[in-house]
């Protein structure tokens, strides 16, 4: 039998409250303004309480402009105190295994432990063209990355590790008596949680994700519907290697926006000039390119020409009061089923106090509601 656990809180279920952001900005707006403001909502998430945050990395795209989720974590290690921090994700196959495990590794050391390594093959396709891997099979060099990456951190120097892509050897230049040669290993033993983006619905993906032990992040931009298929393929996958099942380990992230004018929320949500709806406007230009727009509609066979911008919005957009937004984020769970971590997605800050204020309210407004309903219903 599967043995589904949920964490305690007061005798019944908490959910934790996260961020994860890709980002998304105009491309017009200053590039060192949109990574300050990126830093302060992190810095903001500390402050509130939240649990952990993650950003992702993408070189090439002028809006989602993070190019290193590992350097920018690392600019925030002496000015965060108990949040975990994670890489979301680090594009395997855009990297040397070595240099992905020295610098996680030192990442790891420098959070004290509070690092989540966040991994993925990466979905922009400009960056696997830059890189060199376009044409390549991504998925077969995120598996061999990782497992490179996981026997560097395993081994004791010198190394002498063969694949398809990569090799890891100082056998030739060793001189372990002096340092020379020894590659650094994490804080966290064996290594930090291992966190995966899962964007498909009914994802086979993730069976082989949560086989192996790492955690699973449901996706934004997936209706709920699809983020629904999910937790039967992460019980799958923990069931294969005889690992325990636990609902603490499945983050799902939404589009949220709080307000208490309701009006205001409907504005900067759904409006002109909204963030949210500018974020969703990507999205869905970059799906309809590569193939990919079926995320966006329940029913498969929908031709995309029938895809409306409005509706993706309305489905995927949670926004209103802080007791609004509460009810919608808990009707959210009834349809998906429990989940440990809600991450709360960031989008550009347009109004940087509405933004701001968006956080605060849902940190001490909408979270403890929707945890007294948790706690009541589980008595």
């Amino acid at each position: 039998m599967t043995n589904i656990l949920c964490y305690n809180f007061m005798g019944g279920f908490k959910m934790d409250i996260g961020f994860f952001t890709m980002p998304i900005h105009p491309i017009d707006k200053d590039y060192k303004k949109t990574l300050s403001e990126d830093r302060e909502a992190f810095l903001l998430a500390d402050k509130l309480g939240f649990s952990e945050a993650y950003c992702g990395e993408h070189v090439t795209d002028s809006a989602e402009n993070i190019t290193s989720s590992a350097l920018f974590i690392a600019s925030l290690a002496s000015e965060t105190k108990s949040i975990r921090l994670g890489t979301g994700t680090v594009n395997m196959p855009n990297s040397h295994p070595a240099a992905i495990a020295g610098q996680i590794a030192m990442l790891d050391h420098m959070l004290d432990g509070r690092l989540n390594f966040g991994i993925s093959p990466g979905g922009l396709a400009s960056d696997a063209e830059v890189f060199g891997n376009l044409d390549k099979d991504r998925n077969e060099m995120f598996v061999e990355c990782i497992d490179m990456v996981l026997e560097i951190w395993k081994r004791e120097a010198p190394y002498n590790i063969k694949g398809k892509y990569w090799n890891v050897s100082t056998e030739r230049t060793q001189m372990t008596e002096i340092g020379q040669g020894i590659m650094q290993k994490p804080l966290q033993k064996p290594y930090p949680p291992i966190i995966c983006t899962v964007v498909a619905p009914f994802s086979k993906g993730l069976v082989a994700a949560a086989a192996r032990g790492w955690q699973p992040i449901s996706a934004n931009f997936l209706l709920p519907k699809w983020a629904k298929t999910h937790w039967p393929s992460y019980v799958q996958g923990c069931e294969q290697s005889g690992l325990e099942v636990n609902s603490k380990n499945w983050r799902v992230a939404k589009s949220i926006f709080v307000c208490e004018d309701r009006n205001k929320a409907k504005e900067y949500a759904l409006g002109n000039g909204s963030p949210y709806v500018f974020y969703y406007k990507q999205l869905l230009t970059k799906m309809l390119k590569h193939g990919r727009a079926n995320l966006f509609k329940e029913d498969q066979d929908m031709p995309d020409s029938d895809l409306k911008l409005e509706d993706i919005c309305n489905k995927l957009i949670l926004y209103g009061s802080a007791d609004e937004v509460a009810d919608k984020i808990l009707e959210f769970r009834e349809e998906v089923g429990d989940f440990g971590t809600l991450l709360y997605a960031g989008h550009d800050w347009a109004d940087v106090d509405l933004a701001k204020k968006s956080m605060e309210l849902m940190a001490e407004k909408v979270m403890p509601k929707i945890n007294d309903n948790i706690k009541i219903a589980a008595e």
